[in-house]
């Protein structure tokens, strides 16, 4: 008879599913150029919008560090590919490497990033040539979005986004934690999980420095749901 999973277990299985999840994704887009080039056309577009909704964030004295996180981290252009593919690999030491609320983090990541990854897919899906490889208007961009549909994906992406917001100030809150953070950096190198490493000791000291992200995650939330059902309801 099989051993039930520990709590532990379950998550580290949890995100490994997620990171599949995104390899999936990739894969189909290696077998088809023209998806792959029309899918960064969707993402770049993606981050020039979030740039131009953020623009006073990140203008702010107080903001700009947390925007540029978010921007750089979860709407950057990176090739995660052979970090996610180190990741996968090590799942099942996760648990020996980072505490236990790092790791529900680290789900919920690996969640939106799977998450993500096909909803971009998708959005691709309902865009044609020749939009690969030029500019992505809001025009095409707005229609693919309604041709997608999925109102409930969208508001978990948001959801998930919070999430993380909410998770990493917490942990600010939580000096011993940061002190952790920092004597993983060499047993997360020698895992090759030094990007994870990097993504969570950043997102810490850069909420850190906010100090408090009620009114961040509050603009955030409320901009990213209005840019949704705008998109939803066909607003200029």
């Amino acid at each position: 008879m099989n051993q039930a999973l520990t709590p532990t277990q379950q998550t580290a299985q949890t995100i490994l599913q997620h990171l599949q999840t995104v390899e999936q994704e990739r894969q189909r887009r290696r077998s088809d150029a023209r998806l792959n080039d029309i899918v960064a056309a969707v993402k770049a577009y993606q981050r020039q919008r979030f740039a131009a909704t953020y623009a006073d964030l990140l203008a702010s004295d107080r903001y700009q560090g947390a925007a540029r996180f978010f921007l750089d981290e979860l709407y950057g252009p990176q090739d995660f590919s052979q970090r996610d593919a180190q990741f996968a690999r090590v799942v099942p030491a996760l648990a020996r490497i980072f505490p236990r609320d790092v790791l529900h983090t680290v789900q919920t990541l690996a969640e939106l990033h799977a998450l993500s990854e096909q909803m971009d897919t998708q959005m691709a899906g309902h865009l044609a040539p020749p939009i690969a490889g030029e500019n992505l208007s809001a025009e095409h961009y707005a229609k693919a979005w309604r041709a997608t549909g999925q109102p409930l994906a969208r508001e978990r992406q948001i959801a998930l986004t919070t999430e993380l917001g909410k998770a990493l100030d917490e942990y600010t809150a939580k000096p011993l934690l940061r002190h952790a953070l920092r004597m993983m950096r060499g047993p997360a190198k020698a895992a090759g999980l030094s990007s994870l490493q990097h993504f969570l000791e950043t997102g810490f000291d850069t909420f850190k420095a906010m100090r408090g992200s009620q009114e961040f995650m509050r603009i955030v939330g409320e901009r990213e749901r209005s840019l949704a059902n705008a998109l939803f309801a066909g607003c200029p």
